[in-house]
């Protein structure tokens, strides 16, 4: 139960949402469970759920249109701790630039970066071919470093 939380906390990045796709992902399991053909790839099963159901409430929550004001941008507040380490600061910034990617960049990069999923294993998981997993990590890599330099601009 951990792992689904922290997959989904670390796709969407937020701890209300995060629960929401982590009960998501095992109510849709608990139903789906006859259609899991070999018992040995439950895990890459239950991750590939994980995922949808990440997805899934993220774009609901946009269709709800909640909108996060960045601290850095209300009156009289910084938007860093005053005594914000430089670990800390990258870590902000780093949050920041994953929350600035689109879903599925986020997804790729969390399986394979935070998870520790091999490039077959995400093949498995996402249902897609090994050469396509490398192409979005690749994509998602470029992506996530100009969220990166945008952040650096924008703080």
């Amino acid at each position: 139960m951990d792992a689904v939380y922290r997959l989904s906390f670390a796709i969407l990045g937020d701890e209300a949402d995060a629960r929401d796709a982590a009960q998501d992902t095992f109510v849709t399991a608990w139903r789906q469970i006859g259609r899991l053909r070999d018992a040995g790839r439950f895990d890459a099963w239950l991750q590939r759920i994980a995922v949808n159901s990440a997805r899934m409430t993220h774009r609901a929550r946009r269709r709800r249109g909640v909108r996060e004001i960045r601290s850095s941008r209300v009156a009289g507040v910084d938007g860093l701790p005053a005594t914000a380490s430089p670990a800390e600061t990258d870590a902000l910034t780093l949050d920041a630039a994953i929350g600035r990617l689109p879903i599925e960049q986020r997804s790729i990069l969390v399986l394979h970066h935070l998870e520790g999923q091999p490039v077959d294993a995400l093949a498995e998981i996402l249902e897609i071919p090994i050469g396509t997993v490398k192409s979005r990590l690749h994509t998602a890599r470029r992506a996530l470093q100009a969220a990166i330099d945008a952040e650096g601009r924008d703080r």
